[in-house]
């Protein structure tokens, strides 16, 4: 029936109405918070590009992960800052490197903490490329695939409850899955970066992380954002190399390809609000709660039923409130 018989507003008059008929919830488990960790570092440092969000030492990353249980969050993501660097990334698959340090501690002292890895070899090689190069300087694709593997065996031995490849090589979550497998670790999922696309949003991190490429960009594995078919294919060929969880990043400038994912293959799907969307809220002169809570409520409403955000702790008080 039309108007004057039916009026919409009806059921947005007071907030108990609306609460009633809301079609999208963000919830705290629903949020994953990102850490940076220093195994050298003593207690934390604020990151100048990423107001309120800082690399913390092992211990610190410790208390981050109980105050994020003790909001309710979903887990969290670690990415490790080495204490040296070297042309394969070495410190990335060392048992005793950053990631590593900080999941043993976290599980031992949280265990009901969901503990995610950031596999990828960008902080960890002298050059900042996801990969090995051959001697022109390119990313070799196929020797970078069994050192990935490595590193997400490492995670999982350190007590990782989820390994998630971000590198974007051609093949990397069948080379996991496989090595994984192959020792002991075949319960152990993969949440496959399947749809990452080379984006200007990645910018801080890159700083928080001081993983810039020495030299070109990553356009020549990361995806070009204008395509939206090879995402999907990129995210088939994931599944079928036997990602558990599929990623689509960044989050605002895709969500039309979060709905295509959510809707093509019915999986667990993830976006990431990446360091340049989180930058750009904190330091707008609009209210960032109601621009945080307002994306985030976006990302879910696409069809993310995981969003990794550096708002994932703020976002947890004020739903509370």
């Amino acid at each position: 029936m039309a108007f004057p018989q039916t009026r919409l507003r009806r059921l947005r008059r007071t907030p108990e109405l609306r609460s009633l008929v809301r079609e999208t919830d963000v919830l705290p488990r629903h949020l994953v918070l990102p850490l940076f960790v220093e195994a050298e570092l003593e207690g934390s440092r604020p990151i100048d590009a990423m107001p309120g969000v800082s690399r913390h030492s092992v211990d610190a990353a410790v208390a981050e992960a109980g105050e994020a249980a003790a909001l309710g969050l979903g887990g969290v993501i670690l990415f490790g800052i080495p204490s040296a660097k070297d042309e394969q990334g070495s410190e990335a698959w060392d048992d005793g490197g950053a990631v590593q340090l900080a999941a043993r501690a976290i599980k031992a002292a949280h265990p009901e903490v969901v503990v995610i890895t950031d596999v990828c070899l960008c902080e960890y090689t002298s050059h900042g490329h996801c990969g090995v190069l051959r001697d022109d300087g390119s990313v070799d694709n196929d020797a970078s695939l069994e050192l990935l593997a490595r590193t997400a065996v490492s995670h999982a031995r350190a007590g990782a409850d989820l390994v998630a490849p971000s590198d974007m090589m051609d093949g990397r979550v069948g080379a996991i899955r496989r090595e994984l497998d192959a020792e002991g670790f075949a319960e152990v999922p993969i949440m496959a970066y399947s749809a990452k696309h080379a984006s200007a949003f990645y910018s801080p991190f890159r700083d928080a992380a001081d993983s810039t490429p020495a030299f070109g960009d990553r356009r020549g594995y990361q995806m070009d954002p204008a395509n939206g078919d090879e995402a999907l294919r990129e995210v088939e060929l994931d599944v079928a190399e036997g990602a558990d969880i599929v990623m689509v990043k960044p989050a605002l400038t895709t969500l039309d390809l979060i709905w295509r994912v959510k809707e093509r293959t019915r999986m667990p799907v993830a976006a990431y609000q990446v360091s340049g969307e989180y930058a750009m809220i904190k330091t707008s002169s609009m209210d960032d709660r109601a621009l945080a809570l307002e994306t985030l409520t976006a990302i879910r409403r696409a069809g993310a039923d995981i969003v990794i955000t550096y708002f994932a702790k703020d976002a947890a008080r004020w739903l509370a409130t």
